[in-house]
């Protein structure tokens, strides 16, 4: 296992850096935020994004997809992080795919891995139903009805919902298990709730009432859903890490070009020592999670039996150094870091709703203390 990028690992960054400067700068949020857009993020985006064959890249090839794994996942989305570049491929390309590829029969991976390759669908993933993340608080209910299902419930903070066009919900059946359902978000029943968040991103509630399921919404191809379940969710924390530590990198270096440009007393700020110890705090902070965040994604891909430790520390570790990279560019941008001109404090909304998505550091500490039998 190496922490090193492969050389195709590398030409994939590269790429994507310079698209995403182009295709999505900090710019395009703040335009999707002023005019409010309904979905939270740019539809024409997402179809770039799947012309370059990013939509594919947990999607195997027999479907249509680039198969190149949970590494390659974490670099895009490295670099997404870096622009706040606001799209699905989190909730689409890794949770929904990873569930697919997961606990979907083969009918199901059939008619959905492809269009998720392709960049033809949008699906949000629905877990949490509390104000924090918690994936075995689940009281939505899926109870037996003839050949199918009747869903109730509620589902907090769905990113990228109101843009939807596929739900994956987590509900419990008559079992007492939680199990996978597809649900289709216009069907009677369902209502979608916008909630706008400090980061401008657009995720929603949604409550279930009696929502009328066939047998065949369930995904059901997994021997044991839960523990499909588990791998999903890993999937999504080591992707978030990734993007968290791209929020991080980006905040650490738009902070130290703007103290190399800053002058006080005739001389440039950056010469300070007092800012130059807290850069070199950063810096190596930011090492740490990027080891994190690298040891995750690979554990995914070569180690699966050992990712959920990984995946927790990487997803507490890299939202903690995004958080302090950002609050710390703040602070080092004196009062202009204060202002909605400057870009640093983006970064900051980012890295706080990020943090609280499949978990906040918290959240992966203890599950990082619960897996080492603490």
């Amino acid at each position: 296992m190496t922490f090193v990028l492969s050389d195709e690992e590398q030409m994939l960054r590269d790429s994507a850096r310079s698209f995403l400067a182009q295709s999505a700068p900090v710019a395009a949020l703040r335009k999707l935020r002023d005019e409010k857009n309904a979905e939270g993020f740019d539809r024409g985006l997402w179809t770039s994004m799947a012309e370059m064959g990013w939509c594919g890249v947990l999607v195997p090839e027999a479907h249509g997809g680039v198969e190149m794994g949970n590494a390659a996942a974490g670099v895009l989305l490295m670099e997404m992080g870096r622009t706040l570049a606001a799209s699905p491929f989190l909730s689409t390309s890794v949770l929904a795919a990873t569930a697919f590829d997961r606990a979907g029969t083969d009918a199901q991976k059939a008619e959905w891995l492809p269009k998720i390759a392709a960049g033809e669908t949008v699906i949000a993933f629905a877990v949490d139903e509390k104000a924090r993340h918690d994936p075995g608080v689940i009281e939505t209910r899926a109870k037996k009805d003839g050949n199918g299902f009747r869903l109730d419930g509620r589902k907090r903070f769905v990113a990228t919902a109101m843009g939807a066009d596929l739900l994956i919900v987590a509900a419990r059946t008559d079992d007492d298990r939680i199990n996978l359902f597809m649900v289709d978000p216009e069907a009677e029943g369902v209502t979608r709730t916008p909630r706008r968040t400090v980061d401008s991103h657009v995720p929603a509630d949604i409550d279930f009432s009696d929502v009328k399921l066939d047998g065949d919404a369930l995904l059901s191809g997994a021997d044991d859903p839960e523990d499909a379940y588990q791998q999903i969710l890993n999937a999504g924390r080591a992707g978030l890490a990734a993007e968290s530590l791209g929020v991080a990198e980006q905040a650490f270096d738009a902070t130290l070009d703007y103290i190399k440009e800053r002058e006080q007393f005739g001389k440039s700020v950056a010469s300070f020592q007092g800012l130059q110890h807290r850069a070199a705090h950063l810096y190596g902070e930011l090492e740490l999670a990027r080891s994190l965040v690298m040891k995750a994604l690979r554990a995914l891909d070569e180690t699966p039996s050992q990712a959920p430790i990984w995946c927790a520390a990487a997803k507490a570790k890299s939202c903690e150094v995004a958080r302090l990279s950002a609050a710390e560019g703040i602070q080092m941008h004196g009062g202009v870091g204060m202002t909605d001109e400057y870009d640093i404090g983006l970064y900051y909304k980012r890295a706080q709703a990020a943090g609280e998505f499949l978990g906040d550091d918290a959240w992966g500490a203890g599950e990082v203390a619960r897996l080492s039998g603490y």
